[in-house]
């Protein structure tokens, strides 16, 4: 009876007082988890925090900013005692804004300092705590950007050029044109602070677009800065094209298609050449742009090309940039596209010259486009050589002005023998015509860069 009355006392009482003991003395820290969205502290940072505790359970958080041993209060809370039930608060999180405008905390170098404990008896009842410091930096000023050209006089469909200046390091910059970015490179001048961006109306942009700098800090800060433009007006023709079946039995074939959609991956779409090319002409072909253009991102910040740019000797233009081009079949139509180069022909596998010079950054097939080179000039600045029907150059090598780079020939969505030339600026097409002109050339490229130069020597 004494040994069932001490077991019963020991389990009844002193196991669960021990363990409320054990409990209570817990040594385990909270936990804290924070996320920053940058070092660089702007007008509307918010940070995130999560804090948790497996004992006891939460006591205190305390969030503030320390700036030249000026401490400001972010964010305060103390949690219920759990008591002998344990019925604490073990997690919670916060989105915790810091408007040091409002706190009236300057600009410069500071500290976030987080503060957690929890309700362990440990450390005379003071309990576990954490302790954790992020340093940052408040920056509420947006950069300050100077346009250093003064002309821009830009068509629908052409290029222009933007040099300007910035006056802090580690700025993301460039040129925006309606929703596209043209980023700016140093490197063009011996001043690194001085930036130059190519830039390009597309075919659908005119007199209505809006241009302007813009520079965005590590902070996000950003100024946009206008300046003065002017954008003439150009028509584009508009062809039709009759779509033979002698064409569609020729050209068809030859593509490995792997379409995207239900539909065009029916029995029915497999045995018609027509839809297959209807698909071709639209999705492929937007694909292959696509393609295209991203070669622009390998891009050199280097000068590489002078004078205006060559073209295929002795040939004669079949299409021109911009082109409304309308399909029919059978006098119905199937489709539309804009054409975005200029398509010239000679005699059969003529002689194709690098327009100017620069790095070869891409030999391959691309599609309707077929055997194409694209060469870099530098600052996002290319050429487009395309239908090849064969390669004398690999990707890598270096070109100059009138160096062999392959022969004319029909591959890819060609009717006939022939070279589909194009110029791109970052992620625009824009009208080769005017980069054969050495006028255009010297009045809207080479004068602003060789007067900007003198001034910074």
């Amino acid at each position: 009876m004494g040994k069932f009355f001490f077991f019963l006392v020991f389990f009844l009482i002193f196991l669960p007082g021990g363990c409320f003991i054990v409990k209570s003395f817990e040594g385990k820290k909270p936990n804290i988890i924070v996320e920053l969205p940058s070092r660089y502290l702007n007008k509307s940072y918010e940070m995130s925090l999560s804090v948790s505790d497996v004992g006891k359970g939460l006591k205190n958080v305390r969030v503030s900013i320390l700036k030249q041993n000026k401490e400001t209060i972010l964010l305060s809370k103390r949690y219920p005692n759990p008591g002998i039930m344990g019925l604490g608060i073990f997690n919670d999180s916060f989105k915790i804004p810091v408007k040091f405008e409002d706190q009236n905390i300057s600009d410069g170098e500071a500290l976030i300092i987080i503060h957690v404990s929890d309700y362990s008896f440990r450390a005379w009842n003071k309990g576990n705590w954490s302790y954790r410091e992020e340093k940052v930096i408040i920056d509420s000023v947006p950069p300050k950007v100077e346009v250093l050209t003064k002309k821009h006089n830009i068509k629908r469909g052409g290029a222009g050029l933007v040099i300007y200046r910035l006056f802090e390091k580690d700025i993301k910059s460039g040129v925006m044109i309606e929703e596209n970015f043209f980023p700016g490179f140093s490197g063009m001048f011996s001043d690194i602070d001085v930036y130059t961006a190519f830039i390009g109306l597309d075919h659908s942009q005119g007199q209505g677009s809006k241009l302007a700098v813009v520079a965005i800090d590590s902070a996000g800060n950003k100024t946009s800065k206008g300046f003065r433009y002017y954008i003439g007006n150009r028509k584009f023709k508009t062809d039709t094209l009759n779509i033979p079946q002698s064409f569609l039995d020729k050209k068809i074939p030859g593509f490995n298609l792997q379409p995207d959609s239900d539909d065009s991956g029916s029995k029915d779409f497999q045995n018609s050449y027509l839809k297959k090319f209807i698909y071709i002409n639209s999705k492929i072909r937007e694909k292959n742009s696509t393609t295209i253009l991203s070669k622009s991102l390998e891009t050199k910040n280097k000068l590489m090309w002078r004078g205006k740019f060559l073209r295929l000797p002795g040939s004669a233009r079949r299409a021109s940039f911009g082109d409304r081009r309308i399909y029919k079949y059978k006098g119905k139509e199937i489709g539309r596209a804009v054409h975005l180069g200029v398509d010239l022909a000679s005699v059969k596998k003529s002689r194709v010259s690098a327009a100017n010079a620069g790095i070869v950054i891409a030999v391959e097939n691309i599609g309707i486009y077929g055997n194409s080179v694209i060469i870099d000039h530098g600052f996002g600045l290319c050429t487009l050589y395309s239908h090849l029907s064969s390669f004398s150059v690999e990707k890598g090598d270096e070109v100059k002005k009138g160096d062999a780079i392959g022969r004319t020939g029909i591959t890819g969505l060609a009717g006939g023998d022939h070279l589909h030339f194009g110029v791109f600026v970052n992620n625009v097409f824009v009208n080769p015509v005017e980069w054969w002109d050495k006028t255009w050339i010297d009045n809207n490229i080479m004068s602003e860069i060789d007067r900007i130069r003198k001034q910074l020597e």
